[in-house]
């Protein structure tokens, strides 16, 4: 007799959303930075759907602001900025990503990501806005958010020197490491030693958006 697994029921805004980086940062004289990606990550055993809010959507555009994950894989979302104006800098927007199951309505998990504009990277010391000034900004601005309007492309990346051989390495490892079974499968045919825990998981998930952002800017 087959033993069905049954998945626990998951209370509404309780499933942690792992979304890299948490902070997207714009310069108006840096045409390249205009454009930024979004890695959404499903360490799960289950698909996710998502959807992207936005405090401000007539300045931005999201490419796929709706969409889904598979089990244990991540996908990319595109934001860019299309109103670089001065009127804009300084001020702080937020996105919010909504994820939930296929089959339901409700919003297991939510993510927010900061947003904003600045005049140049150049002008710019490293650690030139104080934490404090910069929680006090976002504590400042009103939560509300709003849908984006759907947008379709089939516009690529722009072709720049490549990523280095070890990024790319490293970058195998870590999806290596994704599909890998979690610790606790039973019905797996790769060696128990082979097994990560989902804490090693998510490190391996962290790994490779930092390494997606890194070869986005390259």
């Amino acid at each position: 007799m087959q033993q069905q697994h049954r998945q626990p029921e998951l209370v509404e805004g309780s499933l942690p959303v792992f979304v890299f980086p948490t902070e997207l940062v714009f310069y108006a004289d840096e045409q390249t930075s205009h454009k930024q990606v979004l890695t959404l990550y499903n360490p799960y055993e289950f698909a996710l759907k998502f959807k992207v809010l936005c405090t401000a959507p007539n300045k931005y555009t999201v490419v796929d602001s709706t969409g889904a994950v598979k089990p244990q894989c991540c996908v990319d979302i595109v934001i860019r900025h299309r109103d670089v104006r001065a009127c804009h800098y300084g001020v702080y927007d937020k996105f919010r990503l909504q994820v939930s199951e296929q089959s339901q309505r409700k919003a297991l998990g939510r993510k927010e990501v900061t947003a904003t504009l600045r005049p140049s990277a150049s002008q710019e010391p490293p650690g030139a806005r104080p934490q404090d000034e910069e929680r006090r900004i976002k504590e400042q601005f009103a939560d509300e958010f709003y849908e984006q309007a759907p947008f379709q492309t089939a516009e690529g990346r722009p072709v720049a020197g490549g990523p280095s051989l070890l990024t790319v390495l490293l970058g195998l490892v870590c999806m290596a490491a994704l599909m890998l079974p979690t610790l606790g499968e039973h019905e797996s045919t790769v060696p128990v030693y082979l097994h990560l825990s989902v804490n090693k998981k998510l490190v391996a998930a962290y790994v490779l958006g930092l390494l997606t952002m890194v070869i986005l800017r390259t």
